[in-house]
């Protein structure tokens, strides 16, 4: 009787702080002149500017071997001006290391010889207890500009929040967006699909690179933000021409009051997230850092205890313990659970790489979402307050059901370690319930039971007391002036 009296207190109390985080957070946008973010557009796509763009050609990279050597492809053939705008960046990083090594600040001092290269980093962390700190930034600044790299250091951040965003633009022609930084801080981001044990922190990642009209919105977001932090302009881009087939449109967290340019800041990735997970009908598959968002939450729970149809799924790969986040994605992977009351709708992964006895968590640093197979979207931004209302950050958003698709089957091949011939094509649901449940249970069976893993996917645990699961919802309040 004590026990579930207290339970009944915790789920109140817990229920109450959220509520309160979400009525804040609306507050906020109401006054900032964004109402809309929390009115559901059947169209998937934000209103406004930048709109959605035809005729581009997209490329989804995963994971960081796939992306990095790419990158440095394409970097090779600039042969006007290099734009990169990013978190961190580590100049001693290799982006390719099979058939020549390419360290990242002899690769820009190459470049600077030729072309403008212009790198814009956040400033750094002002407190020396969080990292990186303003002294890693200005060392590392130091450095690119001793190569020939005109460097800028972004400041203008709220109040223990950053720049989050990683694009990279060449000549214009051509940009990357994703969640793939520069760097090996906290870990060595060059991973391949196959995820192979090693002693350094495995991981997963993505990013895309286009192509077309899209790259000048693009352009113009580093533009605008290089122009406020050092008061000079670039070359306005031109829209490129048609590359392809592909209609994509950029969309950005960026808070009210902190650039002139955009008093209003902009919360077009919050936006495109509540229209698509209101509107999904039968499966939502989310990679992503962090789970925290009290408001992305609520959708999920409310999909869960009303499902638009029997076949509902939602499917999550998460970190097994994010950094700086430690328990609060397990957190809301609880209030899911709840949600679902054993309906076997909801399912949280985190994965694994393993070598015989040994087993280690891959560390998940994608952001990507995927409803129905017709909404896709791939970015900087993790599904936490610091993304959607804190930090500047850049997404890319298709409402293309066969790049949905497409991408959907290669990340699903590559967790379920299946041929993509084994998953393209094959009902998604039926993957989940056949394929995604009986090993993700199996394989934390085998790790509760000290046994030997043998297989990448485990089922993430969430926690029971719901004021465990309310660190990340009141950390959002206490910094989310």
């Amino acid at each position: 009787m004590g026990s579930d009296l207290l339970a009944r207190l915790d789920a109140a109390v817990g229920d109450w702080i959220e509520a309160l985080v979400r009525a804040h957070h609306r507050r906020r946008l109401v006054r900032a002149g964004w109402a809309r973010v929390f009115e559901p557009s059947p169209r998937l796509w934000a209103d406004g500017d930048p709109p959605a763009r035809p005729g581009n050609d997209v490329e989804i990279l995963i994971d960081g071997a796939s992306f990095l050597p790419r990158l440095v492809e394409e970097l090779d053939r600039a042969e006007s001006h290099v734009h990169i705008a990013g978190w961190y960046v580590s100049t001693e990083l290799a982006l390719a290391r099979e058939g020549g090594r390419r360290v990242l600040i002899d690769l820009l001092a190459e470049l600077a010889r030729k072309v403008e290269v212009r790198m814009l980093l956040w400033a750094g962390a002002p407190l020396p207890l969080f990292r990186p700190s303003r002294g890693d930034v200005r060392d590392v600044a130091n450095r690119l500009r001793d190569a020939g790299v005109e460097v800028a250091l972004d400041s203008k951040e709220r109040p223990l929040h950053c720049h989050h965003e990683k694009l990279v633009v060449v000549d214009d022609r051509l940009a990357t967006v994703g969640g793939i930084d520069l760097t090996s801080f906290c870990g060595d981001r060059y991973d391949s699909i196959r995820h192979p044990w090693r002693p350094a922190l495995g991981w997963h990642d993505a990013a895309a690179l286009v192509r077309g009209p899209v790259v000048a919105d693009v352009a113009e977001h580093f533009g605008m933000r290089w122009r406020e932090v050092t008061g000079r302009k670039v070359p306005p881009a031109a829209m490129a021409g048609e590359s392809g087939e592909h209609e994509l449109q950029l969309v950005q967290t960026i808070p009210e009051k902190v650039y002139e340019a955009r008093p209003r800041g902009a919360f077009r990735i919050l936006e495109t997230y509540i229209s698509a997970l209101v509107a999904a009908e039968r499966l939502i598959y989310l990679e992503s850092q962090f789970l925290w968002s009290p408001e992305l939450v609520e959708i999920l729970g409310e999909k869960l205890r009303r499902p638009p149809r029997d076949d509902f799924r939602i499917v999550a790969v998460l970190p097994s313990h994010p950094d700086s986040g430690n328990d609060n994605s397990r957190g809301q992977v609880g209030a899911l659970a709840d949600a679902d009351e054993g309906a076997g709708r909801f399912l949280a992964c985190a994965i694994y790489a393993r070598d015989g006895a040994r087993a280690e968590p891959i560390y998940v640093h994608a952001k990507i979402g995927i409803v129905d197979d017709r909404w896709l979207t791939l970015g900087s931004a993790n599904l936490n307050e610091h993304s959607l209302f804190n930090d500047t950050e850049v997404n890319l958003v298709s409402c293309e059901p066969d790049l949905a698709r497409a991408t959907r089957e290669r990340l699903w091949a590559e967790h379920l370690e299946l041929p993509i011939d084994e998953v393209r094509g094959h009902d998604p649901v039926e993957l989940v319930d056949e394929r995604w449940f009986p090993i993700a249970e199996e394989q934390l069976d085998l790790r509760d039971a000290g046994e030997p893993l043998t297989h990448r996917l485990v089922r993430l645990p969430g926690v029971s007391r719901r004021s465990r699961r309310l660190f990340g919802p009141l950390q959002g309040l206490v910094v989310d002036g």
